[in-house]
């Protein structure tokens, strides 16, 4: 038979896709290329001309931006010396304001800022996109600064020295040009440096492979060479501590994305930490703390995957093999996250995907343990504010307190260890009218037989009548829990027009632990998509919704989530919003940063596990002939960890087999999709005009 251009075209394309040629859609890998850049134009002017015309588009970006920019958002901080820092972001400083004010005024209602750096008035003044990427200040007088901006968003940064006393750049100071740089301070005048010193000098993933001891007034390429890593290494880190009489500088090989050598600095020879290589290391000052992510047996002790251990660090370091354990988790516990004052460890605990606190009190023969009466059940949050180079610390053993959940907006509480007795520092006020609505948890079984829960948030006077409009959002990869969230772009946007939000807590994230994750990487990936598409099919079966109604999302392992579970199930769903997505998983490793995710893919090169990755890959799977619902895909040219044109290869790859589709990538954002309020707006506005139209009565 026969072919038309057109269907000969996209059989090419997916003869090329599976492998078995040249990829007709390669030339859209070059980021800045003019004829990529001009599809991606002519693809922006498309979908934008289609959504921008729905008429909830205009009120939704309104509504949307009155959220990102409402003046009762607490201000997130972090201690350095007598100062909070933040970043703000609002209509008048679209790039934002690096800014500080102490605890006594940030307790006020409307506390006194003090700008240290405008990031708008700079990147006028120096005619660049800038975006904020952070500092690192040397304490204890925090006024040396290593600031890092983004052009647009990338991660890839600038690194500047700034004196946050005189607000001004140093002249003459440290600086190092655009590249993915690791920097900390050693003293004031000496930074270890991480960063792209020439050929070979960085790994396959693109990150630092040697990290150097950088003098004040030296070049560069008179750095002296202190660590180095492999090639295919992901990257190599260093961290210094500066705690009085426990100053530790420890070097880390990253092996893959969850293995790891470290090394700790003894005069001037490296020692390398005996500790399991997937294993999280930290110290309260002369004590070893050590989170599993693999059984382990210390001497004649076994301890289960996920567990928080203590010992003494001087002697593990001499071999001694003793080791307690602070946390154990259980089928339904796993430790989200810990944190640490002067004198407690402070544990960030999964109960069933709710947050529960506890306490551990560091005492001479070892920890004694108290539950912290806290907010249940939803999302908490802890930070310590000790510093521990601050002599006699006022705030040796306080904490910051973060409490949210679907319908409960943020709280932010000032706390402290000798009681349950907190200070509401912040809260804010309700973004939409949860009157009427309520949030619970379910389970479905996945093909397995896992029981795998998912909350649903109902709007109000919603009804299990099989005809809500519904969004079924999920991430499933590297360990990340999904925590209940307190939105008012999903309150303004979705709820409140009588959308309900399903959120799946699928294997691949963290929620029950490091053995929750384990059990979908590599060759069992494809628990995550069975997961994700049971839940779908419980959502229809119990009658929340219907395939006509049922929309899903996902953003970079979440995009790729979405995109293999639409490409396996085009019948159940009628939306897809697939956000700076992998989707072509036999090149992948080949594209930016993405290397550095083989530990949780595979490695497309290796026969044995193409095998596997091969069937799911979104770009080798979807088919001519096949009705797929139509998607959205949406990325930004700034991305420079997941490439662009996973998005753009997978759109024009359906284009060629016939298969309608919208496509939108902002030129700036980084991996976070935009770089200011303003294009947050706008992008949401249209996923959710997508939505709409995908997915309404």
């Amino acid at each position: 038979m026969s072919q038309t251009p057109a269907s000969s075209a996209a059989s090419a394309a997916t003869s090329a896709a599976t492998g078995a040629g040249a990829d007709p859609f390669a030339w859209l890998e070059e980021v800045q290329g003019e004829r990529a850049l001009a599809w991606v134009r002519e693809r922006n002017a498309a979908s934008q001309k289609e959504l921008t015309a729905r008429p909830e588009f205009a009120p939704t970006r309104s509504q949307l931006l009155e959220v990102l920019n409402a003046k009762d958002r607490i201000p997130a901080v972090s201690r350095r010396g007598d100062w909070l820092y933040n970043l703000w972001q609002d209509e008048n400083h679209k790039r934002g304001l690096w800014r500080r004010t102490t605890l006594a005024e940030y307790r006020k209602a409307e506390p006194a800022w003090e700008t240290v750096i405008d990031l708008d008035a700079l990147g006028a003044a120096e005619k660049e996109n800038w975006v904020w990427g952070g500092a690192a200040v040397l304490g204890p007088d925090y006024r040396r600064c290593l600031v890092s901006l983004s052009r647009g968003g990338a991660d890839a940064k600038v690194v500047r020295e700034f004196d946050a006393v005189t607000k001004q750049f140093v002249k003459d100071g440290f600086t190092l040009p655009e590249a993915k740089s690791e920097v900390d301070w050693l003293d004031e005048n000496t930074i270890y440096v991480g960063t792209d010193f020439g050929p070979g000098s960085l790994t396959d993933s693109g990150y630092p492979r040697i990290v150097k001891r950088w003098k004040r007034g030296t070049p560069l390429a008179e750095a002296v060479t202190v660590f180095e890593g492999e090639a295919k290494d992901v990257a190599v880190s260093v961290s210094v501590d500066r705690t009085p009489g426990f100053e530790r500088i420890v070097f880390s090989r990253a092996l893959d994305f969850y293995n790891s050598h470290q090394f700790l600095l003894s005069g001037d020879k490296l020692v390398k930490l005996d500790v399991p290589d997937d294993a999280s290391v930290g110290f309260l000052r002369d004590t070893l703390l050590l989170h599993l992510r693999s059984d382990f047996q210390a001497g004649a002790d076994k301890f289960a995957s996920g567990s928080l251990l203590y010992g003494d660090a001087a002697a593990w370091l001499r071999g001694e093999r003793k080791l307690r354990a602070l946390f154990t988790p259980t089928p339904t516990r796993s430790l989200s996250g810990y944190t640490t004052t002067r004198d407690h460890v402070l544990l960030n605990v999964l109960d069933n995907v709710a947050g529960k606190l506890e306490q551990w009190h560091k005492e001479p023969g070892g920890f004694t343990r108290r539950e912290i009466a806290a907010p249940f059940p939803g999302a908490l949050g802890i930070s310590s504010l000790h510093d521990p180079l601050i002599k006699n610390d006022p705030l040796a053993e306080r904490y910051l307190l973060t409490y949210t959940d679907f319908l409960t907006p943020d709280s932010l509480y000032l706390a402290g260890t000798a009681n349950d007795d907190r200070e509401l520092l912040k809260s804010r006020k309700g973004l939409f009218d949860s009157k009427g609505m309520r949030a619970e948890q379910r389970f479905a079984t996945s093909k397995d037989g896992t029981r795998v829960p998912y909350f649903v948030v109902w709007p109000q006077g919603a009804k299990a009548d099989g005809g809500n409009p519904t969004l079924l959002y999920g991430y499933g990869g590297f360990e990340i829990s999904l925590k209940p969230w307190y939105s008012g772009s999903f309150g303004r946007a979705w709820y409140q027009r009588g959308g309900v939000l399903v959120v799946a807590n699928i294997r691949g994230g963290g929620e029950f632990g490091p053995a929750w994750h384990q059990s979908a990487v590599k060759a069992n990936k494809q628990h995550s998509y069975d997961d994700f598409i049971a839940v779908a099919e419980d959502l229809v079966a119990q009658k929340i919704t219907a395939p006509r109604h049922l929309g899903i999302m996902g953003g970079s392992n979440g995009g790729l989530l979405v995109g293999a579970t639409f490409t396996q199930r085009p019948d159940l769903f009628n939306a897809v919003v697939c956000q700076v997505p992998l989707l072509d998983m036999r090149r992948f490793h080949t594209l930016l940063a993405g290397a550095s995710w083989m530990a949780e893919y595979g490695n497309p090169d290796d026969a044995a596990e193409w095998a596997f990755i091969s069937k799911y890959s979104p770009y080798q799977n979807v088919r001519k002939g096949v009705k797929y619902p139509k998607v959205l895909f949406t990325t930004s040219t700034r991305d420079d960890r997941v490439h662009p044109a996973h998005a753009r290869k997978m759109a024009a790859l359906m284009l060629s087999q016939g298969h309608e589709l919208l496509y939108y990538e902002n030129i700036e954002g980084g991996h976070g999709g935009a770089a200011d309020n303003e294009q947050r707006a706008h992008l949401q506005a249209l996923e959710y005009s997508y939505l709409w139209q995908q997915l309404g009565r």
